[in-house]
């Protein structure tokens, strides 16, 4: 096995997961709304959308199969429609949450879960550039194919849970009932500037 390119796929995966995107800004939001419990679960949905990514990109390298610039821009940006919906609906729930908190009504129940989890995975545009375009380059770390790829998934799976749970550890820890809602602007917030800036990104790409 080829030790530095493991390492240096390792270091780049955590880099890649720690960084403040959709994923983590959902799983925040969700770990604040909802609870640690819910909060895996969307986790859960979200590694399940990296293991069809990786899927993806272990079919474009068996197959050479080239992929249009054209359309991995239009994909990422219909990723970007889906992550700003979220935005919109996480940001109507925390402005609306101090009206319904004075009338007596139940809260909503928060956003998030597996399948909202998976979705907003398999939508988000730097894990889908990040799969089909630069995952190949560590490909190399064994001799095997079949190999490489089984350790690259473990290896991504392993890093992405201890991230994320370390996130949803850190929320429950400082939750509130006033934090909680200011957790769910600002990931609202993220989320929306998140696919703004994707939206025109994107748009540049396809009408460049």
């Amino acid at each position: 096995m080829n030790t530095a390119l493991t390492a240096t796929y390792a270091l780049t995966v955590l880099l890649l997961i720690a960084t403040p995107g959709p994923v983590v800004a959902l799983i925040v939001n969700t770990a604040a709304a909802s609870g640690s419990r819910k909060a895996m679960f969307t986790a859960v949905g979200t590694n399940w959308a990296s293991l069809v990514l990786i899927g993806a990109a272990a079919w474009i390298i068996l197959t050479s199969a080239a992929i249009d610039k054209a359309w991995l821009s239009a994909m990422s940006l219909l990723g970007c429609l889906f992550i700003g919906y979220i935005a919109v609906g996480t940001l109507r729930d925390a402005l609306q949450a101090p009206a319904a908190e004075a009338q007596g009504e139940l809260a909503k129940p928060g956003r998030g879960g597996l399948l909202q989890g998976f979705m907003v995975g398999i939508s988000n545009p730097k894990d889908i550039i990040f799969f089909i375009a630069f995952f190949p380059q560590f490909i190399q770390i064994t001799e095997s194919f079949g190999k490489s790829m089984v350790v690259l998934s473990l290896l991504w799976v392993a890093i992405d849970f201890a991230v994320l749970s370390l996130y949803i550890f850190a929320i429950g820890k400082i939750a509130s009932q006033r934090s909680n809602r200011m957790i769910s602007l600002a990931s609202g917030v993220a989320l929306l500037l998140i696919a703004a800036g994707g939206l025109l990104y994107n748009f540049r790409e396809l009408t460049a």
